[in-house]
Protein backbone atom coordinates (compact mmCIF):
# COMPACT_ATOMS: atom_id res chain seq x y z
CA UNK A 1 0.00 0.00 0.00
CA UNK A 2 1.46 3.38 -1.01
CA UNK A 3 1.33 6.23 1.46
CA UNK A 4 1.34 9.86 0.42
CA UNK A 5 4.69 11.59 0.93
CA UNK A 6 3.32 14.04 3.50
CA UNK A 7 2.42 11.25 5.95
CA UNK A 8 6.11 10.64 6.62
CA UNK A 9 6.74 14.25 7.65
CA UNK A 10 7.26 15.00 11.32
CA UNK A 11 4.83 17.58 12.70
CA UNK A 12 4.61 19.48 15.98
CA UNK A 13 8.38 19.62 16.29
CA UNK A 14 8.73 23.26 17.26
CA UNK A 15 11.20 24.39 19.89
CA UNK A 16 11.26 27.50 22.02
CA UNK A 17 14.47 29.03 20.74
CA UNK A 18 14.90 32.13 22.87
CA UNK A 19 13.24 34.77 25.01
CA UNK A 20 13.63 38.42 24.00
CA UNK A 21 12.54 41.56 25.87
CA UNK A 22 13.73 44.33 23.53
CA UNK A 23 11.33 45.26 20.70
CA UNK A 24 14.12 46.50 18.41
CA UNK A 25 15.94 43.18 18.84
CA UNK A 26 12.68 41.34 18.10
CA UNK A 27 12.26 43.30 14.88
CA UNK A 28 15.85 42.56 13.78
CA UNK A 29 15.46 38.84 14.50
CA UNK A 30 12.17 38.71 12.59
CA UNK A 31 13.76 40.36 9.55
CA UNK A 32 16.80 38.06 9.64
CA UNK A 33 14.71 34.88 9.97
CA UNK A 34 12.42 35.95 7.14
CA UNK A 35 15.43 36.80 4.97
CA UNK A 36 16.76 33.26 5.53
CA UNK A 37 13.26 31.84 4.84
CA UNK A 38 13.01 30.34 8.32
CA UNK A 39 9.46 29.82 9.52
CA UNK A 40 8.81 30.94 13.10
CA UNK A 41 6.13 32.11 15.45
CA UNK A 42 6.22 34.40 18.44
CA UNK A 43 4.56 33.64 21.74
CA UNK A 44 4.01 36.68 23.97
CA UNK A 45 4.45 36.17 27.70
CA UNK A 46 1.94 37.59 30.13
CA UNK A 47 3.38 39.94 32.75
CA UNK A 48 3.47 38.51 36.26
CA UNK A 49 4.94 39.45 39.61
CA UNK A 50 8.26 37.87 38.66
CA UNK A 51 8.19 39.05 35.04
CA UNK A 52 7.23 42.71 35.08
CA UNK A 53 8.34 43.61 31.58
CA UNK A 54 5.46 43.72 29.14
CA UNK A 55 7.40 43.02 25.95
CA UNK A 56 8.83 39.58 26.68
CA UNK A 57 8.30 37.15 23.84
CA UNK A 58 9.56 33.73 22.85
CA UNK A 59 10.68 32.88 19.32
CA UNK A 60 9.70 29.35 18.29
CA UNK A 61 11.16 27.57 15.26
CA UNK A 62 11.17 24.09 13.76
CA UNK A 63 13.85 21.94 15.38
CA UNK A 64 15.29 21.19 11.93
CA UNK A 65 16.50 24.82 11.62
CA UNK A 66 17.51 25.28 15.25
CA UNK A 67 21.25 25.65 14.58
CA UNK A 68 20.84 28.25 11.83
CA UNK A 69 18.25 30.22 13.80
CA UNK A 70 20.39 30.12 16.94
CA UNK A 71 23.39 31.48 15.01
CA UNK A 72 21.25 34.31 13.62
CA UNK A 73 19.96 35.29 17.06
CA UNK A 74 23.43 35.09 18.65
CA UNK A 75 24.91 37.31 15.94
CA UNK A 76 22.19 39.96 16.25
CA UNK A 77 22.25 40.01 20.05
CA UNK A 78 26.06 40.00 20.31
CA UNK A 79 26.48 42.80 17.78
CA UNK A 80 23.70 44.95 19.27
CA UNK A 81 24.38 44.15 22.91
CA UNK A 82 20.82 42.89 23.39
CA UNK A 83 20.07 40.52 26.27
CA UNK A 84 18.76 37.13 25.18
CA UNK A 85 17.84 33.98 27.07
CA UNK A 86 18.20 30.78 25.03
CA UNK A 87 15.59 28.19 26.02
CA UNK A 88 16.16 25.41 23.44
CA UNK A 89 13.29 23.26 24.68
CA UNK A 90 10.22 21.67 23.13
CA UNK A 91 7.44 24.20 22.56
CA UNK A 92 4.33 23.84 24.66
CA UNK A 93 1.47 23.90 22.18
CA UNK A 94 -1.71 24.74 24.02
CA UNK A 95 -3.91 23.88 21.05
CA UNK A 96 -3.16 20.15 21.25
Amino acid sequence: MNQPLYTTLKVHNEIELCEIADLECKRLIEQALLKERISFYIRWLKPSLLRRRKNNCIFCVNENVQDVAEDIVRTICDEGGYPVKFLLRRAHNEYL
